[in-house]
């Protein structure tokens, strides 16, 4: 089993102190992260949310990828139907050199309505731009010369993409999943799969059993850290701490509001998605999902806290990756 970092920094609409301390605390998660051995950081994205969530994904990353050494470093997700495919293409590859070749290019077509209406793009079209933009950006990573394309929204005469990335074809390919048909073209055209942080254990076996009969079916080769699941982590050490986390859990479902689309169970207490509890609890949650082909698992911590992070190293990964346990220390 490996770990890894799903979420993004948060700010505050205020005179500007508050925003460059909220990036800067999330850089030194991230370097402690790296410092600690886990393997992936995916990072967000979201737009006029009035949440202080991060908007520029791949620029933040670029900086991350001067700050760190061996994380790799991923976008969760580009909504490819707000930007021009071609200069995406031309910053994700720029970012594949800048990491030396660790970068991970996280895509989705997106779901959240207040997005698409602030950009006056219709919801219902996610669906064709997605479909058209990633077609341009495989071209524009595999073509070895210019090429015309002329489709519905976009349109490129004698182009030619650089830098090329330092990957090759392209950097890994993952697409956020949740629907049976989503999951089944994910492993169908060669996307590893993201899984989301509101899903139970149950779902997320029969997601990933999905995608591993389906990869079987068109004969592509599976392998289980094409997978990542976002878990959240609220670890404890004491029983007067439980209710807290429980509160907490609560609230962050609030703020994610109607993404749970009434899947959540109705008590939190039975809610199976977060990784909620103390060190044990926790191990055997991760051993729950580990039976299930969920071996990929990132954390999502509310508070973008090092020593959060150095307590699970501590605690947590040496049952699953002793090696590691002496960086925690």
């Amino acid at each position: 089993m490996q770990f890894g970092l799903f979420g993004g920094a948060r700010t505050k609409r205020s005179v500007g102190i508050e925003d460059s301390q909220g990036y800067q605390g999330f850089i030194d998660y991230v370097m402690e992260a790296d410092r600690l051995g886990f393997r992936h950081m995916f990072m967000v994205e979201h737009h006029s949310t009035g949440q202080g969530q991060v908007s520029a994904s791949m620029t933040l990353l670029a900086y991350l990828a001067a700050k760190t050494q061996q994380i790799r470093l991923g976008t969760a997700v580009v909504v490819l139907p707000w930007h021009n495919p071609v200069l995406v293409a031309e910053q994700a590859a720029t970012l594949d050199l800048l990491t030396g070749g660790r970068f991970d290019f996280g895509v989705g077509k997106g779901y959240r309505k207040a997005e698409f209406d602030a950009f006056c793009i219709p919801l219902e079209e996610a669906s064709e731009r997605f479909d058209e933009a990633i077609e341009v950006i495989r071209k524009a990573w595999t073509s070895e010369d210019r090429f015309t394309h002329h489709g519905k929204r976009w349109h490129y005469e004698n182009i030619l993409v650089e830098p090329a990335p330092l990957q090759q074809p392209h950097p890994p390919l993952w697409l956020a999943a949740g629907s049976p048909d989503s999951i089944r073209r994910a492993a169908r055209e060669g996307f590893n799969l993201l899984l989301d942080q509101l899903a139970s254990v149950e779902q997320i076996g029969e997601r990933i059993a999905l995608y591993r009969a389906e990869c079987e079916e068109v004969g592509r080769a599976y392998d289980p850290n094409m997978v990542g699941t976002a878990r959240a982590l609220q670890m404890i050490h004491s029983e007067a701490e439980r209710q807290a986390a429980f509160d907490t859990r609560k609230r962050v479902v609030g703020v994610i509001g109607d993404l749970a689309r009434g899947k959540l169970a109705e008590r939190v207490e039975e809610d199976t998605a977060p990784l909620l509890g103390t060190p044990e609890e926790i191990v055997a949650r991760l051993k729950q999902l580990e039976a299930l082909g969920a071996t990929n698992i990132l954390l999502v911590d509310p508070n973008a806290s090092p020593a959060n992070l150095r307590a699970f190293a501590r605690e947590v990964m040496p049952a699953f990756a002793p090696g590691l346990q002496a960086a925690a220390e």
